[in-house]
């Protein structure tokens, strides 16, 4: 295999100072949910192993998932393409084109066989030999069996290629499949959401090269450190829905008081991702804070599940809570079951007190 210069090598190079260097470790383990003792793991890491060549490959998609990608800020885009690893092609941001850029596909293929990494945005069409997605003159599909072959692991960005998305939802005319149904013998790390977070995408990139290894998934195959949680657990109008206070019209007063949106359709109680905690745009928002529920957008199949907008207070299996008229009926009557308590109990003072002062007298 061709030698690869390291990630402290390279922004060394650059100039960059060793500060600035551990500075961004913290920052990048931050980004993973690790604590501060990972920092110097990841320091010895980008100091020590070589960049991870990546191939990029783009299939049935909108380009969400680049465009989410070249913003992240912990670590910045830039970093990860010029310096943590060897983005060795993606026809979306390189400057090569045409035969050259395919030269540059099956240049990186040959040179680094077993060990680059498969990155895939998008999904292959299977229906009339996939001719309905044609890279370089060629069925996508194709692309991605000669491109995955050799790969060490496969990461299928984005709920398109990890679920299929809308390009398959029913019916489905051009047999729309995630990679996972075309790749069987390859890792695939899932990273779902339409976009995923800039963060996540690149936390995961940074982890694969810290550790050398996948990280830890759940069983459908997503990151647990950024999937392992409901949007509904970390959500700061939990609180509200819990109370059994809910916005019931959009632009209501409850609305305006920032209530749960459950009742507005947000899918959030039935959605692992980061999106309450990591957030978007550098961590300041997410559609839930700006007045918007959760589509549900990083789970299987819900272009589906019908309107984002339904009504929902029939969830099953939703824990303590039941459902969301329930949880409302409940937290009243609690209240007012609390209210006649102290009632009674305050009662019961002044009638001991009243007693107390009787025999007093």
């Amino acid at each position: 295999m061709a030698e690869l210069e390291t990630f402290y090598d390279v922004i060394r190079r650059q100039g960059i100072s060793r500060r600035s260097f551990l500075k961004f470790c913290s920052l990048a383990a931050a980004s993973m949910g690790l604590g501060p003792a990972f920092a110097p793991k990841i320091a010895h890491a980008m100091e020590t192993k070589p960049r991870i060549p990546v191939v990029w490959i783009h299939g049935l998609e909108c380009t969400c998932c680049s465009e989410s990608f070249i913003r992240s800020a912990h670590p910045l885009a830039k970093d990860v393409i010029l310096s943590m690893i060897s983005l060795d092609y993606d026809p979306v941001i390189m400057a090569a084109a045409g035969d050259q850029a395919e030269a540059a596909l099956e240049d990186t293929i040959t040179k680094y066989k077993g060990n680059y990494i498969l990155a895939v945005e998008g999904n292959p069409p299977l229906n009339e030999d996939g001719m309905f997605c044609i890279v370089g003159g060629k069925p996508f599909v194709e692309q991605l069996r000669h491109a995955a072959k050799d790969a060490m692991a496969v990461i299928s960005w984005g709920s398109c290629a990890s679920w299929g998305c809308v390009q398959a939802a029913a019916p489905n005319p051009t047999q729309a499949t995630p990679v996972h149904k075309v790749i069987t013998d390859k890792p695939i790390i899932k990273v779902p959401g339409c976009p995923p977070i800039a963060e996540v995408m690149t936390g995961i990139v940074t982890y694969l090269l810290t550790f050398g290894t996948l990280p830890e998934m759940d069983r459908q195959g997503r990151p647990k450190m950024f999937y392992s949680q409901r949007i509904h657990d970390k959500c700061y109008r939990r609180p509200h829905f819990d109370a059994g206070q809910f916005v019931e019209q959009w632009d209501d007063e409850a609305a305006r008081k920032g209530y749960c949106l459950y009742k507005m359709g947000c899918k959030g109680p039935t959605t692992y991702n980061a999106c309450s905690t990591t957030r978007w745009n550098e961590g300041v928002s997410f559609p839930i804070q700006s007045g918007h529920g959760c589509i549900g957008c990083s789970e299987d199949g819900f272009w589906d599940k019908g309107s984002f907008y339904d009504r929902l207070t029939t969830i099953p299996q939703f824990g303590v809570e039941s459902t969301a008229d329930t949880v409302g009926l409940t937290a009243a009557g609690a209240a007012g079951a609390a209210i006649a308590t102290h009632a009674a109990i305050s009662a019961v003072k002044r009638a001991r007190a009243g007693g107390t002062n009787d025999k007093s007298e």
